[in-house]
């Protein structure tokens, strides 16, 4: 784990070095090497910062914390960061347990033989079947007005085709017709 401390407005002391060094170790049974961690304590009239910033293979912790106390400041940020530590380290454990259940439990490979990713590809959920009934397209405009539906599939009159008439977010609304 490679520390690297910073004072701002504070002289530089080693027993802090040694204490924040000392209570930065409790992270290392969460992280996975290498660590590069930057602590920066500050001085502010009466107020005293601790600030950490840390990258660990992939993970980035960041924290502050302020008292009047800079012992204490470096105990309350060193509690965080370990919460942190701990919540992403069972998150990876368990999106690497999912994945290990898939493959274990023999999930379709993928068309190109790769093992399935443990996304699932979008499926059917509800089909229906709508009329499309034959209208002009001012009806059609005005049939959606009245109704609470985002879409209508009508068939147009003026070409025999089925269009879908539909709302659009910005309050206008979109013309899909149908081609061969």
């Amino acid at each position: 784990m490679q520390i690297k401390i910073s004072f701002r407005h504070l002289d530089p002391s080693d027993a802090l070095k040694s204490y924040v060094e000392d209570k930065l170790a409790r992270l290392k049974k969460y992280l996975e090497e290498p660590v590069e961690v930057h602590v920066v304590l500050r001085g502010e009239k009466f107020r005293r910062i601790a600030e950490v910033s840390l990258d660990a293979s992939g993970i980035r912790l960041n924290g502050a914390e302020e008292t009047d106390d800079m012992y204490s400041s470096i105990d309350l940020l060193v509690d965080n960061l370990e919460a942190q530590a701990a919540k992403k380290s069972k998150e990876k454990v368990s999106r690497r347990r999912s994945n290990v259940t898939l493959k274990d439990s023999g999930a379709p490979a993928q068309a190109d033989g790769a093992p399935h990713s443990g996304v699932q590809e979008p499926r059917v959920i509800r089909a229906e079947q709508v009329h499309a009934k034959p209208m002009h397209l001012d009806e059609a405009v005005m049939q959606l007005n009245l109704m609470s539906s985002e879409f209508m599939v009508f068939t147009n009159r003026s070409t025999n085709r089925v269009n879908v008439l539909y709302k659009r977010k910005d309050g206008n609304l979109g013309l899909i017709e149908t081609v061969g």
